[in-house]
C-alpha cells in the first residue's frame, strides 16, 4: 500500500503542474484573458495552492502576443469557469496533494509493527499503529482531487472544439470542418477518460467488511485506495495528454500569432512528438506518446519560475 499509494501520489503532485499547462495553452488558443489571474485576487484569498498557480499561470502566458491581439475591444467580460477558476481548482487539488505528502512523510518515518517493542522499559505493546485509516484517506483524497483535474481539463478540451464555445477556431478543429472529424474523437475519449475515473474516486475507506472472526471488526481499505489512484492517475496522463494536443492544435490555428513564452515551450515539446493535424488521422498514437512525455518528465521546462 506505501508503495503504490506513494507512487502515484508522485505521479499526481506532476500531473497538477502539468494541468497549469495544458490550462493556459487552452486559455492561449481561446483567446481568453489572464486578468483573473491578478495576484491581488489571490492576496484576499490567499490559500497557498491557489497563489502559486496564478502565478505559475501568468509565468506561462507572460508576453503572448495572442493576448495582445484581443487586449482593445474584447466583448468578453470574463471566461468559463474552467480557465477563469484555475487557480482555486488546481489550487485547490495542490492543497489536497501537500496534505497528502504530509501523512505519507509521517508514516514512512513510522513504527507500524504490532506488538511493539519499547526497549528503554522493556515492555511489549499491543496497539494499532498497523492501521491504514491515516493512508486510506489521503489516497482517497488524492484520487477526489486528481478526478476534479480531470473535469476541468475535459471541460477546457470540449471548449476548444465546440464551433459554439471555440471563439472562431474550426470546428472540431478540423482543417475541412464537416467533411473531417478533427478532435472530435478525442474529445469523445476524454469523456470515456473522465467517466472511469469518476466511478473509481468514489473512496474505499467509506467501506468495512469484518475479519479474522470479528477481531479485525474494522479496516481501511487502504490498498483499494492505493491501487485505484494508481488507475486515476494512469487515466488523467491520457486526459491531460488530450489537452495539450487540443490546445496545441488550437494555437496551430491561431499562428502567426506566438502565445506565452511558457506556452510556447510546451508547445515545441508536443510538436516534437506530433505534427499538426492536416488531414484526418487515427490520434491514439500521439495520445499515447504525449502522455509517455508527462511521465517522463519532458514538460517539466514549463514548471514554476523560483
Amino acid at each position: 500500500m506505501h508503495a503504490v499509494g506513494g507512487l502515484a501520489l508522485l505521479r499526481a503532485q506532476c500531473l497538477a503542474r502539468i494541468a497549469d499547462v495544458a490550462g493556459a495553452m487552452s486559455l492561449e488558443a481561446l483567446k481568453g484573458t489572464p486578468a483573473a489571474f491578478d495576484l491581488r485576487l489571490q492576496e484576499v484569498r490567499p490559500h497557498p495552492g491557489q497563489k502559486a498557480v496564478a502565478k505559475h499561470l501568468l509565468s506561462l502566458m507572460e508576453d503572448s502576443e495572442i493576448r495582445q491581439s484581443h487586449v482593445k475591444g474584447d466583448p468578453h467580460v470574463q471566461d468559463a469557469y474552467s480557465l477563469r477558476c484555475m487557480p482555486q481548482v488546481h489550487g485547490a487539488v495542490r492543497g489536497a496533494l501537500t496534505h497528502c505528502e504530509d501523512v505519507l512523510l509521517i508514516e514512512s518515518a513510522s513504527a507500524t509493527d504490532n506488538p511493539l517493542v519499547f526497549a528503554d522499559s522493556g515492555e511489549v505493546i499491543s496497539g494499532g499503529n498497523f492501521h491504514g485509516a491515516p493512508l486510506a484517506f489521503a489516497f482517497d483524497y488524492a484520487a477526489i482531487g486528481i478526478v476534479d483535474l480531470m473535469n476541468m481539463s475535459e471541460r477546457r478540451i470540449d471548449r476548444l472544439v465546440n464551433p459554439d464555445k471555440n471563439e472562431g477556431l474550426s470546428a472540431f478543429l478540423a482543417r475541412k470542418p464537416g467533411v473531417e472529424s478533427g478532435f472530435m474523437i478525442a474529445q469523445v475519449a476524454a469523456a470515456s477518460l473522465v467517466n472511469e475515473a469518476r466511478v473509481l474516486a468514489h473512496p474505499a475507506s467509506a467501506d468495512n467488511i469484518t475479519t479474522s472472526g470479528g477481531k479485525e471488526d474494522h479496516v481501511s481499505m487502504g490498498m483499494t485506495s492505493a491501487l485505484k489512484l494508481r488507475s486515476i492517475v494512469d487515466l488523467a496522463e491520457n486526459l491531460l495528454a488530450i489537452e495539450l494536443l487540443t490546445a496545441a492544435e488550437g494555437l496551430q490555428h491561431r499562428r502567426p500569432l506566438k502565445a506565452g513564452a511558457g506556452v510556447e515551450q510546451a508547445f515545441a515539446v508536443v510538436r516534437e512528438i506530433a505534427p499538426p493535424l492536416t488531414h484526418d488521422r487515427a490520434l491514439s498514437g500521439d495520445i499515447a506518446r504525449v502522455a509517455e512525455a508527462i511521465r517522463r518528465g519532458d514538460f517539466d521546462g514549463e514548471d514554476e519560475k523560483s
